[in-house]
């Protein structure tokens, strides 16, 4: 069985029965979401792709904030989409793929998009940078990158750190200690990159707007 295949059905045994609760948990420990979500500026009709949209929960939210956006979400994990379909009904278009490779005209009808999330996401993407590669390669000129996640920790305790590190570990959740530096080396000359640790480098927010053509 592929690599893919083997994540696809690891991440499906975590969540089978943790997307029951996965919502009413998470909102303790993933901070910044709702700090991207209200950061966004999305235009009618702008297209707003979630990578590894879980429950649909982000999405939910966007989709409050900007009732007029057309709205679409993949996962790697079918049993999170069966908990994302619930939520959105039909108020987005959902698709079960790759974060690190997929084809979003064959999935959605759409080659670009005006807006991709990335949120505490990264951290359980084996090959995060590649995801990150693959949502740039999508991104509509003049669109913007969104991402959260955890950060570094470096400014809390140590014994926090470390204690937040081994409980996420049995989740196989890995924070990116890099994740800035890797956003920076992405923004090179094509990209503006604006962004911040919050609560003293619990998470990482950062967003990368791909510039116009011409």
């Amino acid at each position: 069985m592929s690599d893919v295949a083997d994540h696809g059905r690891l991440m499906d045994d975590v969540y089978r029965y943790q997307r029951l609760f996965y919502d009413i948990t998470r909102k303790y420990y993933l901070l910044g979401r709702d700090h991207l979500i209200e950061n966004m500026t999305v235009h009618p009709g702008d297209r707003v792709l979630e990578v590894a949209c879980g429950t649909g929960r982000n999405l939910a939210a966007i989709r409050k904030r900007h009732p007029r956006a057309l709205l679409f979400g993949l996962d790697i994990s079918d049993q999170m989409l069966i908990s994302a379909r619930r939520k959105l009904d039909g108020a987005a278009r959902l698709a079960q793929a790759d974060a690190c490779s997929f084809d979003p005209e064959a999935l959605f009808g759409e080659a670009q998009f005006d807006h991709i999330v990335f949120s505490y996401s990264l951290s359980m993407i084996p090959d995060w940078q590649g995801a990150l590669d693959e949502g740039i390669r999508h991104l509509a000129p003049g669109g913007t990158l969104h991402v959260v996640d955890f950060g570094d920790q470096a400014r809390l305790p140590g014994w926090f750190k470390g204690a937040l590190r081994a409980w996420l570990a049995r989740f196989h959740v890995t924070p990116r200690d890099t994740l800035g530096a890797a956003l920076q080396e992405m923004a090179g000359g094509a990209a503006a990159l604006s962004g911040q640790d919050l609560y003293r480098g619990y998470a990482v927010y950062g967003r990368l707007t791909r510039q116009p053509e011409g």
